[in-house]
């Protein structure tokens, strides 16, 4: 099983995000969280027990849901990362044949 960098981290917890969404939405519990947010139960569980990271569609789904930025989400629940790397691949323009050919 692989470790997610981000719930590796020690400032990481994604319950204060979670435990704030439920306080600021006057909601009961997880499972009415996961209902404010269209996810399965399971995702929050497993959020709350650091096997899987918020990701980039459930913070905006937070962020609609909330109106609070992103950037606030994202200090809630520790990530305070300035950059994402990026794989070498991506923003790179596509070779094709014919561009090889010619070089």
């Amino acid at each position: 099983m692989t470790t997610h960098t981000l719930t590796s981290q020690d400032t990481y917890n994604p319950n204060h995000l979670l435990d704030v969404l439920i306080e600021k939405l006057h909601l009961k519990n997880d499972a009415a969280l996961s209902r404010a947010l269209e996810v399965a139960p399971p995702v929050i569980s497993k959020i709350r027990h650091r096997r899987l990271p918020v990701g980039a569609s459930l913070l905006i789904r937070m962020h609609e849901v909330s109106t609070m930025s992103v950037r606030e989400l994202r200090d809630l629940m520790g990530d305070r990362r300035t950059k994402y790397r990026l794989s070498d691949a991506q923003g790179k323009p596509k070779v094709t044949e014919n561009a090889q050919a010619a070089s």
